[in-house]
């Protein structure tokens, strides 16, 4: 497509401003990650003596990189709404998100909306694709004790029987609190036709925007992290009141990532920001753990009837738009929509804010244009 001699100079600025965001982004690691690594070392002897305050030192710092990481999308314009159950209220007890996985940006979107929810960051395990290990970020997750997980038939039995073996030797061990699941297992646009194949074989529905979840790494959390009674039923808390000294997993978050026009964000997008600012929105429902079946049977159904309800919450977003979905989401917030969390936060700020012993400040959110005037507490 030819470029028209108006369009040139906004075409220049938008390669100027990349170029710089990529420069903005390797500094940032390069002073960063270094110094986490640093400090995990220096602070050694305090994980022989006091394992639980090292842990909870790394976990900040941890969440701090993050923030890092998601401050780039803020940058962009690139901002998160969140609707549905306020998982603030249950962000000291254990807990799985289930996501539906669209694109590399959703890893970033959740970074940005997690940050304004107490220690959830600094105490989440993710679970995240094997190649993630060779990215900048791979050794950070390495030392904070996240999961890789490798895809595929071959390695699938093999990959579930380490992940039970990681849950007992590092969850809470490191005092761990989420854990972030992708259950579909893999990015939609890879995954949709494999999916719907089998759907039409097994008589299952036909989805467009998920594709049914893989049961494998969700049978082993619930089986290795579920509390359980006397008589064999699960553990769990309630919706309604919440019991902070119940042991063990008692919430399932399903969690749903929506792009506008369904075109979702990916890692490059989020560091270069050459697209458009938008706004990115999330839904939340909880389950308390007791409500969750666990034998297999009735756990895949369970996760099945949770993306079949996935995709039409999605058709009908993308198919009205945020504005239809104001009024549920102004009844289960009770401040109105929110707008995450976060504000600027570099590498050398990384850094200053370890030498002062200071967590980095979080400026207000921007108000929604639906919501004129609203601020985040």
């Amino acid at each position: 497509m030819a470029v028209t001699l108006e369009e040139a100079p906004s075409l220049v600025w938008i390669l100027v401003k990349a170029l710089l965001r990529f420069a903005f982004m390797v500094a940032n690691n390069v002073f960063a990650i270094p110094a986490y690594i640093c400090y995990v070392i220096v602070l050694q002897p305090l994980r022989m003596l006091d394992s639980k305050l090292f842990w909870y030192i790394e976990g900040l710092m941890y969440k701090w990189l993050l923030g890092m990481v998601a401050s780039w999308g803020w940058y962009a314009g690139y901002t998160v709404m969140e609707w549905g159950d306020d998982i603030k209220t249950i962000s000291n007890d254990e807990a799985v998100m289930l996501v539906n996985h669209q694109a590399t940006g959703d890893v970033c979107t959740l970074m940005m909306c997690l940050q304004d929810k107490g220690l959830v960051v600094a105490q989440m395990m993710w679970l995240m694709d094997h190649i993630f290990k060779y990215t900048n970020f791979g050794i950070v997750s390495l030392i904070h004790g996240d999961f890789f997980i490798r895809q595929g038939k071959l390695h699938r039995d093999q990959q579930l029987l380490l992940l039970k073996r990681h849950l007992e030797n590092n969850y809470r061990n490191r005092d761990r609190k989420w854990i972030v699941l992708f259950p579909e297992g893999g990015f939609l646009r890879k995954r949709r036709e494999t999916s719907q194949a089998f759907a039409k074989k097994n008589n299952l529905p036909f989805l467009t925007h998920v594709t049914l979840p893989r049961i494998g790494a969700t049978k082993v959390i619930l089986s290795a992290l579920v509390a359980r009674q006397e008589n064999g039923s699960p553990a769990g808390g309630d919706a309604k009141e919440l019991d902070s000294k119940s042991k063990g997993l008692q919430w399932i978050i399903d969690t749903t990532i929506a792009y506008p026009k369904a075109e979702p964000i990916d890692i490059q997008t989020w560091i270069l920001g050459y697209r458009k600012p938008r706004v990115t929105h999330v839904h939340y429902r909880i389950f308390p753990i007791k409500d969750v079946p666990l034998e297999t049977d009735d756990l895949s159904d369970w996760l099945y009837q949770r993306f079949i309800e996935k995709e039409d919450l999605l058709a009908h977003f993308y198919e009205t738009g945020p504005e239809e979905l104001l009024s549920s989401t102004l009844k289960t917030f009770p401040e109105g929509l929110r707008m995450s969390d976060l504000g600027s936060f570099t590498g050398s700020q990384f850094i200053c804010s370890l030498i002062l012993k200071q967590s980095p400040s979080f400026c207000q959110a921007r108000p929604c244009v639906k919501c004129q005037g609203y601020r985040d507490e």
